[in-house]
Parts: C-alpha cells; structure tokens; sequence
C-alpha cells in the first residue's frame, strides 16, 4: 500500500465533521523523538527537549502540505525550464506564547513564506487544590488571517482552554479558508473542547492522543509542562477566587 494511502486510512479520522489524525497509529521516526521527549532522565537536556518539538513540527508541517492546494509555475533553470506545482494558499502560522515557540519554528522551517501570529494566552490555577484552572489571554498580535490557511500550533492539547482562548482570538482577524489545529500531545478533553471552538471543515493533527488528564489537568502518561522543560520553571500564578 503507498504511504500517502496509508496515512489516509489509518491515522485519520472523522468526527463532526472535523478530521482527527493521530500519527501514533502508526511507526515512524516519531516515535524516537516522541519516546525522548517522554522519558524523565531524557528531557533533562532543554536543548534536545526544544530541538525534538521542533523536529516533529517539520514532520507534521510536511504532512500537512500534502493537503495543500498547488498551482503550476515555469522555472528557468541554467539548462531549460520545468513545470513545478507549487503551493497557493496563503498561511499564517500562529502559536500560543511561550512553550509553542520551538514547535513553531519547526512549522516555519518548513513553510517559510508563511505570515505569522502570536497568542499571550495561559492558564491559571483558580484555587489552592490546583484542580480548576481558568485562561487568561493578555494580547495578540498577527497579521489578517481573512481567506488564509490558518495553521495554530501548540504541543500541548490538555483542558483545550487557552487553545480555544487563542482561537476565538485569532478569528478577530478575519474569516480563515481553513484551519489546521496541530499539536504533539493531546488529551481527548481537549479536542472536545476545541472542537466547539473550531469552524467546520478544521482538522486537528496530533503526534499523539493520550489517554486523558489528572486532578492537575496535566496531560497522563503526556511529558510534564512543555514550557517549564523548554524554557525553565517559571513562578506559579495563582488567582484567589472571587465570590459573587
């Protein structure tokens, strides 16, 4: 069976009319990065930690550009000339401040003519027991995305709440052709939850779909805090709870 086939039948899904694929339902070098990314002693090393989210982004940004749509161009080389079919969406690829940096430098590696977005979105424990978590969005800052291919990637899909967050705040901007959700890990919450935020028609790609999240709202078996291990731990916001 081709590859291309392949990645069609087994890692893709439909769901409300919103496509879910999961490249761990299949083997591929993913798993190596996937595998480091996970493993405690591992990740240690930030440089290595950064470098692998950052490899599965120029992976998952090379997949996604299968489903691109491409326009034919003459190109003049020293010898002749040759058509090549090259891609005609305009995109803006946007990511959710501070742990999606590396893994969007991964994407723009590989969609280097792509405009670019940025979301100050976190969250935040709301009480002491840090099982409710709010969102808090502080800016944004991007370029229209009207009739664009909006690609928003983030490595981390856990409550779905600072990606829907990012979302509704990305389509102040302007109506989207189509957005690409991408994310390296999830947890099946989170898609829920983004799905209701999502247009119709989105797809959503995961390097990996876990199987949920703990009283934390971390990700399980997941990795830990992407940012914190990309970047260093960073102080705890804790925000009182206000009664009404």
């Amino acid at each position: 069976m081709p590859a291309n086939l392949y990645l069609c039948t087994k890692l893709r899904t439909k769901q409300n009319n919103m496509e879910v694929i999961d490249f761990s339902k299949s083997n591929s070098i993913i798993n190596q990065y996937m595998s480091e990314l996970r493993d405690k002693n591992y990740q240690k090393n930030r440089f290595l930690f950064r470098h692998n989210i950052k490899r599965i982004g120029e992976m998952m940004a090379y997949e996604l550009s299968k489903t691109l749509e491409y326009k034919p161009k003459t190109i003049t080389t020293p010898l002749g000339s040759i058509d090549i079919h090259l891609p005609k969406d305009d995109m803006v690829i946007a990511t959710v401040l501070r742990a999606g940096l590396p893994f969007h430098e991964g994407f723009l590696n590989v969609f280097d003519k792509a405009d670019n977005g940025f979301v100050s979105a976190f969250r935040m424990y709301i009480n002491r027991e840090h099982t409710e978590v709010g969102v808090h969005t502080e800016y944004i800052a991007t370029q229209s995305v009207k009739n664009k291919t909006l690609l928003i990637v983030d490595p981390m899909l856990a409550t779905g709440g600072s990606l829907a967050a990012a979302i509704d705040s990305l389509l102040q901007a302007g109506k989207p052709k189509k957005i690409h959700l991408c994310c390296v890990i999830a947890a099946p919450e989170g898609i829920e939850v983004v799905k209701e935020a999502l247009p119709e028609g989105s797809t959503i790609w995961c390097a990996a779909i876990d199987q949920g999240m703990n009283e934390q709202k971390y990700i399980v078996p997941g990795f830990g805090d992407c940012g914190d291990l990309c970047y260093g731990e960073k102080l705890q916001s804790f925000m009182k709870i206000v009664e009404k």
